[in-house]
């Protein structure tokens, strides 16, 4: 939407056009959550009697208004990455109708909920929101709601209470800002780009996130010998040995309890995890008496992962699909039939 005047009138004719078309300005409830279950919800941790921060929360719900960025994502809401000014047209103009929010209020209806790890940073960078805040003071940089936080929100009546009483424990906490401290880290490696850099982050943040059991055993970066001494302990002791015809993984991880192997191939310009491949580390797998391997392609941003598989459409069956730029989750490739 430009700059900030152009931001502020662009919202306010938002306002304008949905009043003359008979529509309220905002809907009563975004995703199934209303202003009323906020405030419930936030008053579970001392936060309910803040009303900017109610109306902050129910913005980042909104799932319908296409994103105020002007080169924002193809079908981008505006949920799905708010920078402050945005935050405050939303909660002043298009909810109250009346002025934005002062920004310098801010500290009063995002700060503490961001300390409690209810509202995320996040950064539009290239086409994609990417987590943390990599790049300082950028006008992309912008704030989410995190998927743990949104489901306590959307829960039924009878639930809720409780999953907000996990997410506020004092574990969950330190483990939720740990978290997302790591997947700040990996952004920053994706702000500074680069193969080496996609690979370190699929070992250092992916991989202990969602390979529960796994330890790096093998690491292909193309930085010096192609095995180190270390990896040849480490490769000795999982019982496998990496010939010359073998295919080298970007990164090979072993699990000692189930004697699996996973394979993760960062993407950057080609490689992934097509039948080729599979069919080569299974044999790699069976050669060593191993019980049987997965696998993972990893790409930097969802763009480049719709500009190889817009193209390509080559990762195989049966494996996951992780996005640097949206770490809290991997997805499984799977056929019908």
């Amino acid at each position: 939407m430009g700059g900030v005047l152009a931001l502020n009138d662009n919202v306010i004719k938002l306002r304008e056009i949905r009043t003359r078309m008979g529509e309220p300005p905002v809907p009563g409830v975004f995703q199934g959550v209303t202003k009323e279950r906020i405030k419930q919800v936030l008053a579970g941790i001392d936060l309910g009697a803040n009303t900017d921060l109610v109306d902050g929360v129910f913005a980042l719900m909104d799932n319908e208004t296409p994103s105020f960025f002007s080169k924002s994502p193809d079908g981008a809401k505006f949920g799905d990455g708010a920078t402050t000014a945005h935050l405050a047209c939303h909660i002043g103009i298009l909810q109250r109708g009346k002025n934005k929010l002062d920004r310098e209020g801010r500290d009063y209806w995002i700060k503490p909920l961001r300390e409690l790890g209810g509202i995320e940073e996040c950064l539009l960078y290239e086409g994609d929101f990417i987590a943390g805040h990599p790049i300082a003071k950028s006008p992309n940089s912008c704030y989410r709601l995190p998927e743990d936080f949104k489901a306590i929100l959307e829960a039924p009546d009878n639930s809720w209470p409780n999953m907000l009483k996990e997410w506020a424990s004092h574990n969950a906490a330190r483990e939720r800002r740990e978290f997302q401290a790591q997947m700040a880290e990996a952004s920053r490696l994706l702000v500074d780009t680069g193969h080496s850099d996609l690979i370190r982050a699929a070992a250092e943040y992916y991989a202990p996130r969602f390979l529960r059991g796994f330890e790096v055993i093998y690491v292909d970066d193309g930085d010096g010998d192609r095995i180190t001494a270390d990896e040849h302990e480490r490769l000795s002791r999982a019982g496998i040995e990496i010939k010359l015809g073998d295919a080298m993984p970007d990164v090979l991880l072993w699990n000692s309890e189930t004697n699996r192997l996973w394979v993760i191939e960062a993407v950057t310009s080609d490689g992934e995890v097509d039948l080729h491949k599979v069919t080569q580390l299974q044999a790699l797998a069976k050669r060593f008496g191993k019980a049987g391997v997965d696998f993972t392609t990893a790409y930097r941003t969802w763009k480049d992962a719709a500009a190889r598989q817009g193209s390509h459409k080559n990762i195989a069956v049966g494996t996951y699909i992780w996005i640097q730029a949206d770490p809290a989750k991997h997805f499984f490739a799977r056929s019908f039939g």
